[in-house]
């Protein structure tokens, strides 16, 4: 947990989370229908405004994540392994986030580049909001939703100024014990007349951290910048044009293969790489401040782009790689007020492309170029309403158009449809029901940058369309004196694309996720605290999955339990923290091993953060994290199930501090 202010909202019908979801208005999440299932994670808006939100019932946590893991660490349904942000992957329901629809501020998000780095590199301190739609995702998500959708909201001038205020600004420092990581960031902001301005950077460097058992663990060394810039005008009829940029990039030495510490017995290579990634987002989007009932627009245009770049000329393995994702994507749609709800119809498009660059100075023969690329033009309606006072439902159909080329030219279309239904009931004024289906057509993906080869044939075989199916049904119960909530879900994936560099560009994997997760949780008018379990089982091709063959499809889970809790006092003082406990788990039937045992675990994190009446925009924050200092390697992380594999540990306990002043 480090330094932003969050509030995790997991609306499986939790009375703080129901009481969030009602009070939405501060952002672009609000005009949507929420049901059982939806996760929200969103900051609070400035502390130092009247409508701030604090620890209370609407505000379900505060945390201070660093990173992904940090982001969603009490939410046993969401898992991130990698032990570094570099290998960082988040798995929801057990399946592998490149199978979700991802946007960052609109823009959708193309990172599969390489299998032992992340995919979507985020600094958390950027956002103002995070929404998952786990499984079930609506029409209007975007195209590819095979297991939902994810979008990540950064912050904007409207979340930070109060109404009376021109400019406004923070200065933030802060300090954490485990590896001497030292981070700064500066954000200010500014409204003059009808032009609002956002300008965001920080910067992190540190050396490398220790596990609990006091070992190094090599290439965990902190070298991160972060860079957000926003521009909007707002015309006098209500039109609002909004410029934003937002851009992370992390630069050091990692381990050889980024999720992996180490392969015992496998190919000599150096211990460490260089892996330089850049992520870069740029949109351009067009809405209206004074919506009317049959205008009420959205037209976006949107630029994503990662980089990858591994120099590795000066070590033994003589060799040079480049990859690049990009997607210029848009959207055109329109919400109709209906007098049973609300309908968003539109159409969407994007172009992908992926590019890889392979030098071998040793071997030149081995020297490769090769890149693939995908359009499709998707067009989409979704229906929400409010049947009666206690039903809520939503429903939606989409099409989409493929046009696919291959490294060698050849090209292949294709389409499909996909459909969504879902909604909830009060029973009663205690109970909730609520259940969701969808069937998604995905068509082609990509294949990883890095796999990709100019010798593949493919004439010999064509790329199978990649569909999906998702089902979840929730109950929430409020006692009175605490809340009670439970949902089964399951996400089935067939024809996912699989290829590689030998096997060629056409192989398919089928996966499923099923699983359910228990609940509870209290409020006061001061804090809360919720607990959360979450059993989830995956497999790839009819077997349990492992984690080699389930490479950028799911990961073998098992049991999660989860805590947070937190309380603040009238003299502005706030005490918190989070448990995350893994059981034992044994692994069978896999596709390598009959039977192998993942270890369990426990962390726990506590933090306290003061803000003195008497030094208006100060605050002062002090956290131990993996208080017990724990040695564990998380659940979601790759290769424990193999004995040839030493996986990356996560760090052991750390202290942190951070001052921070607003203005």
């Amino acid at each position: 947990m480090k330094n932003l202010k969050l509030t995790t909202c997991i609306l499986l019908g939790m009375g703080p989370a129901s009481a969030w979801a009602q009070d939405l208005t501060t952002n672009d999440f609000s005009d949507e229908n929420v049901f059982l299932g939806t996760i929200f994670v969103s900051a609070p808006l400035n502390p130092e405004a009247e409508d701030g939100v604090s620890i209370t019932s609407e505000a379900l946590a505060l945390s201070n994540p660093a990173d992904l893991s940090e982001l969603f660490a009490a939410e046993p349904t969401l898992s991130v392994g990698g032990g570094i942000p570099m290998a960082q992957k988040l798995y929801v329901n057990g399946i592998e986030e490149n199978n979700l629809a991802i946007s960052i501020d609109g823009a959708r998000q193309n990172n599969r580049i390489f299998h032992h780095n992340t995919t979507t590199l985020i600094d958390p301190s950027l956002l103002q909001a995070v929404r998952i739609d786990p499984g079930v995702a609506p029409a209007d998500a975007g195209p590819g939703a095979l297991a939902g959708a994810l979008e990540y909201e950064t912050v904007d001038v409207e979340d930070l100024l109060d109404e009376d205020d021109n400019f406004g600004g923070s200065f933030k420092t802060e300090y954490d014990s485990n590896g001497d990581v030292f981070t700064n960031s500066l954000t200010t902001y500014a409204r003059v007349g009808r032009f609002e301005a956002l300008a965001f950077a920080r910067y992190a460097t540190g050396n490398d951290r220790t596990d609990g058992n006091g070992n190094t663990i090599i290439g965990s060394t902190t070298n991160l910048a972060s860079l957000l810039g926003k521009l909007a005008y707002e015309s006098e009829g209500g039109g609002r044009f909004e410029f934003s940029m937002e851009q992370v990039s992390d630069d050091a030495l990692r381990p050889y293969r980024a999720n992996i510490g180490a392969i015992i017995g496998g190919r000599p290579t150096p211990e460490t790489r260089s892996y330089d990634l850049t992520r870069t987002n740029l949109s351009f989007e067009y809405t209206t401040i004074n919506p009317t009932a049959f205008w009420d627009p959205t037209l976006r245009l949107s630029y994503s782009g990662t980089t990858l770049i591994n120099d590795e000329l000066s070590l033994s393995t003589r060799a040079y790689s480049e990859g690049e994702t990009t997607s210029l994507n848009g959207e055109v749609s329109n919400k109709f007020e209906l007098a049973f709800g609300e309908l968003n119809a539109g159409v969407d498009f994007f172009t992908d492309e992926t590019f890889l660059n392979y030098e071998n100075a040793t071997t030149p023969a081995w020297n490769e170029t090769a890149g693939e690329e995908l359009t499709n033009i998707g067009v989409f309606a979704q229906l929400r309403m409010e049947p009666t006072a206690n039903t809520r439902l939503s429903t939606g159909v989409r099409g989409d158009f493929q046009q696919f080329t291959g490294i060698d030219g050849s090209e292949q279309s294709t389409s499909g449809l996909s459909f969504n239904a879902s909604g909830e009931v009060d029973v009663s004024a205690n109970l909730t029901l609520s259940a969701g289906y969808s069937h998604v057509w995905g068509g082609i993906e990509l294949a990883e940058n890095y796999i990709l080869n100019s010798a593949w044939d493919y004439s010999a075989a064509d790329i199978e369309d990649v569909t999906s199916d998702n089902f979840y049904l929730a109950a929430s119960y409020d006692a009175g004196w605490g809340v009670l909530d439970g949902k089964v879900f399951s996400t089935a994936i067939d024809n996912s694309r699989a290829a590689s560099w030998g096997g060629g560009p056409a192989l398919a994997a089928d996966v499923e996720a099923t699983g359910f997760e228990l609940g509870f949780s209290r409020d006061w008018n001061s804090g809360f605290v919720r607990i959360g379990y979450a059993n989830t089982d995956t497999e790839v091709n009819g077997l349990n999955a492992d984690s080699y063959n389930a490479n950028y499809l799911t990961i073998p889970l098992g049991e999660i339990v989860t805590l947070q809790a937190a309380h603040q006092f009238n003299n502005g003082v706030v005490i918190g923290g989070d448990v995350q406990h893994a059981l034992d788990f044994t692994l069978t039937d896999t596709a390598y091993s009959s039977s192998v045992d993942l270890a369990g675990y426990t962390v726990v994190n506590t933090f306290v953060e003061y803000r003195p009446d008497n030094v208006d925009g100060l605050t002062v924050r002090a956290e131990v994290n993996n208080l017990l200092d724990e040695a564990y390697v998380a659940r979601a992380t790759y290769g424990q199930d193999f004995a040839s594999v030493e996986p990356n540990y996560e760090e052991g306990r750390s202290f942190g501090l951070s001052v921070e002043y607003a203005f």
